[in-house]
């Protein structure tokens, strides 16, 4: 275990893998779901590195036809793969719901900013020829990714790579491997050869063996701030990799003059709760106006204790399932009694009502007094609270990290919003809405220790592919001029 600032935080702990065994387990029951074994990398590697160039040879509407497929037997599949995702994550199923629709939904998406991000361009002149621009792929991309959205994230990165003419290697988390294998049955399924999208089962070891590989041409890697940082670390002397970060956040979510009570808290429990805390986008930090501070908090405190936290399918519906792992809920447990015990003051405290198992209830705790908050990204659902008198105050809180994926303005008014736009850091900022449901036709990433300002969803294609310029005439056509003498 790591710290940060003195608190507990997640450094990848991987229980699930075993010598070159990885066994997949139900967060909510205890119960084995999943096993399997890891694959030789130089093999994986190999089989991806022969496929990739009849791939990309291929016509671009050859492609998409064949990803669109893809959607289609995901939409197939639904059932199946939301019941897998549920299971896996311990995500109530509506939650898994979700997350199926936007991987269906992901693929028109991804078909829409291809062309739009790479559109083939050019400028004809008779004397100077044409001026072309076109896109080619990478080659071998990684996916490397948690899981927190076991389906969802790597077919976003998965889906764009393979339109732009890349073969993909999944490395999916060690957590959540019977989803990945699920995900690439569809892809089969659909007619993509095998070879060009693979899955890597392993812990983070792999991950990074993988990242390194001489044959893999990309790394497009989501998880901490703290495992990307030291993979980018590693491929900083190899600019011909790409590398894209999508890394976690110290959200911020400022609360001002509003007479929505209500709505406000919905809007913060929304984003501070939803799948157990569990997503990069959740809200870490409220920011709360003084005089707003005792509504506010009744009212949070008040949803907060109405949620049902349970398994996939109880009923009635749970809001929350647990974390992914016992590790995790410990380190978050003990990252709430560090608070407590270093100036913060419990609005709702955090328990462990079913024992070992990993379910967490919500806490909530006011950081307000101390001296020194610990900038670190909380994976779970804990919530830190702050006072403050104005605005400026307000926006140098939420300023107050080293990341900067998402930011979040709770009432105010037009020309309030405009100055929080203007001098918040970070790549997402809303108005009145939750952070947790990026829109899909937008990019999606941060600043900071939050990325590597190669955001995804719609911007995935500009990681996918790069731009070639060319100068071209049909014949030859040059002459000599200043520099020679007369012949």
């Amino acid at each position: 275990m790591s710290k940060g600032n003195g608190i507990p935080v997640s450094k990848g702990y991987s229980p699930a893998v075993s010598d070159n065994t990885i066994i997949s387990h139900e967060p909510a029951t205890g119960k084995k779901m999943w096993q399997g074994e890891s694959r030789n990398i130089d093999e994986t590697v190999d089989r991806a590195r022969q496929a990739w160039p009849a791939w990309a040879a291929q016509p671009l509407a050859s492609r998409i036809e064949l990803v669109r497929r893809f959607a289609n037997e995901v939409r197939k599949d639904y059932d199946a793969l939301a019941d897998l995702v549920a299971r896996e994550t311990g995500k109530p199923m509506w939650d898994a719901h979700n997350e199926i629709e936007n991987v269906i939904s992901q693929v028109e998406v991804s078909v829409r900013a291809y062309a739009e991000r790479t559109a083939r361009r050019k400028l004809d002149s008779a004397l100077q020829g044409t001026a072309a621009l076109r896109h080619k792929p990478h080659g071998v991309l990684a996916v490397i990714t948690s899981y927190c959205a076991p389906a969802e994230i790597p077919s976003g990165h998965i889906v764009p790579a393979l339109i732009a003419g890349n073969a993909v290697i999944l490395k999916p988390s060690e957590h959540t491997p019977a989803t990945a294998e699920r995900l690439l049955q569809c892809f089969d399924k659909a007619g993509i050869p095998s070879a060009l999208v693979q899955c890597l089962q392993g812990g983070p070891s792999d991950g990074r063996a993988l990242a390194l590989h001489p044959g893999v041409d990309g790394v497009l890697f989501t998880g901490s701030a703290q495992n990307g940082i030291g993979l980018n670390r590693k491929l900083a002397a190899n600019p011909g990799k790409i590398v894209s970060l999508q890394l976690g956040g110290n959200n911020p979510m400022i609360v001002w003059d509003t007479p929505k009570i209500s709505d406000a808290a919905v809007l913060v429990v929304q984003s501070a709760f939803t799948s157990a805390g569990q997503r990069c986008t959740a809200v870490r930090r409220l920011i709360v106006k003084s005089s707003l501070y005792t509504p506010l908090m009744e009212e949070v405190k008040r949803l907060a204790d109405r949620i049902i936290f349970g398994e996939p399918r109880d009923e009635p519906a749970p809001f929350m399932g647990p974390m992914i792992t016992a590790e995790h809920a410990d380190q978050l447990t003990e990252s709430f009694l560090y608070l407590l015990s270093h100036g913060g003051k419990a609005i709702k405290h955090m328990a462990r009502p079913r024992g070992e198992l990993p379910f967490v209830s919500p806490g909530i705790i006011d950081v307000t007094a101390m001296k020194e908050r610990p900038d670190v990204e909380l994976f779970g659902p804990l919530l830190q609270v702050v006072q403050v008198d104005d605005f400026d105050q307000a926006i140098a809180e939420a300023n107050a990290t080293r990341f900067g994926l998402c930011a979040a303005l709770v009432g105010g008014s037009p020309q309030d919003y405009n100055r929080f736009w203007a001098n918040s850091r970070a790549g997402m900022i809303n108005w009145n809405r939750p952070t947790i449901n990026p829109a899909q036709a937008a990019p999606l990433g941060g600043t900071g220790l939050s990325g590597n300002h190669r955001p995804t969803g719609y911007y995935a294609a500009d990681y996918c592919a790069y731009p070639v310029s060319s100068a071209e005439l049909e014949q030859p056509r040059a002459s000599v001029g200043v520099g020679f003498r007369v012949s």
